[in-house]
């Protein structure tokens, strides 16, 4: 049964605004009409600046430091031009009574006293010519920028893309690998006295089904599960309450991550209609002060499309590699590991499945990791896909079973011993 949406508001046909230029006429007619009276009237608050009251702005006189300077500059300025008129006068008597020799002498005196005040009176724009420029800083060894080799440079063919960041694309996978550390979990299951794994590894098949029918991005699926993970490894919840934790987690990541996420009401409807709206609000707010409001957490799956990236992998082998990485949301035991960890022992996989190579130097470069670092995470997931099938967990495998994703869940799973082979010849 497909599954309803929210429905969205729009204005009110009937409802009009009046017209701008309407408006603007009206507002020219009171102009010429209506002349501004002087006085505000009766009753009206007084206009004020930020610190003194305008109309008493000619009766207060603020001190305010490296103003004096600039105020007796001018000070000054104006009273040489306001005994310039005198001064010549002054002058032309004296040039009349006194000799010729006594004149030039005069003028001699009076052209070096208005050099001197050149000298001492400058403007504020000479004064920034004449200051001596400040001296440059170098950048900082962690703000430099990191110079890649021409051979393993994947990101100057999407020069003219700018949707695509290839000026800093590495940078952000950097950064992302760094703020993983503050994200690493533990085995929190010994702090839930009412749930064991298979009830989380049910929570998440379900979530698989809800990204599915509400056509999601794997990104919000992604951010779903470890929401719910850090939520829980900081707060012991009942039974009864796990679906809520998880169908508000996917809310949350929603929010995040898609354009037009689902409402409210659609979250409650998939769940049966087993909580109220209160709940699931008041659910939500809970999980954001738990997490403190930081639930920009990195995933695999960005990982994952990076480093399938810098080997050209095909749509084939990155599909297979994604269905790896989902089928470990499902493991408890995969929880501490590290996104961008997980993301190379899931490409590494699909690498040797398709006989494609191993660990290559590029690989290296861009994940930070050795072969060594994913063998262990590589047998954990060897292990995990070589078990049997749940029957009661099969949204995963019924989802990459389909052509859309080039039915990678029916692939044999790559034999163990050429698996340690690729593990241990690099």
């Amino acid at each position: 049964m497909p599954l309803t949406r929210g429905r969205k508001f729009s204005a009110t046909a009937g409802s009009r605004l009046p017209s701008l230029t309407a408006v603007a006429t009206e507002n020219q007619e009171e102009g010429s009409q209506v002349k501004r009276s002087s006085s505000p009237p009766r009753g009206a608050p007084r206009k004020r600046t930020a610190f003194i009251d305008i109309t008493n702005a000619h009766k207060v006189q603020i001190s305010l430091p490296g103003r004096k300077k600039k105020d007796a500059v001018k000070k000054s300025v104006k009273k040489t031009n306001s005994t310039s008129v005198p001064a010549k006068n002054q002058t032309n008597s004296i040039k009349s009574s006194v000799s010729s020799e006594g004149t030039s002498t005069e003028r001699e005196k009076t052209d070096t006293e208005e050099e001197e005040e050149k000298k001492h009176v400058s403007s504020p724009a000479e004064e920034l010519v004449e200051a001596p420029p400040p001296a440059a800083q170098k950048t900082p060894a962690h703000l430099q920028k990191q110079t890649i080799p021409k051979e393993f440079d994947i990101d100057s063919e999407n020069s003219e893309d700018c949707y695509m960041c290839p000026e800093y694309a590495k940078d952000i996978f950097d950064y992302l690998k760094q703020r993983e550390e503050k994200f690493v979990l533990s085995d929190y299951m010994s702090t839930q006295p009412s749930l064991n794994p298979e009830m989380r590894a049910i929570l998440v098949d379900w979530l698989v089904e809800v990204q599915e029918n509400f056509e999601l991005y794997h990104e919000t699926l992604y951010m779903a599960v470890k929401v719910t993970d850090h939520y829980l490894s900081k707060t012991p919840i009942q039974r009864e309450m796990l679906q809520l934790v998880g169908s508000t987690a996917m809310l949350l990541a929603s929010k995040f991550e898609e354009r037009t996420p689902p409402c409210v009401d659609d979250f409650l409807y998939i769940c049966d209609d087993a909580y109220k709206r209160e709940e699931l609000i008041s659910m939500e707010a809970n999980i954001l002060q738990t997490l403190s409001f930081d639930i920009n957490i990195p995933v695999p799956y960005r990982f994952l499309r990076r480093y399938a990236k810098c080997v050209s992998a095909g749509m084939d082998t990155l599909t297979l590699a994604r269905y790896y990485c989902e089928m470990s949301l499902m493991e408890m035991d995969l929880v501490p590991e590290r996104g961008s960890l997980l993301a190379s022992a899931c490409l590494l996989m699909a690498l040797v499945t398709k006989d494609l190579g191993g660990w290559s130097p590029i690989l290296q470069f861009h994940s930070g990791y050795q072969t060594s670092d994913l063998a262990p995470v590589v047998r954990k997931l060897h292990l995990m896909l070589s078990g049997p099938p749940d029957d009661k967990l099969k949204a995963i495998r019924n989802k990459y079973s389909h052509k859309v994703f080039f039915e990678v869940a029916s692939l044999p799973l790559v034999n163990m011993d050429i698996l340690e082979k690729t593990l241990t010849s690099q």
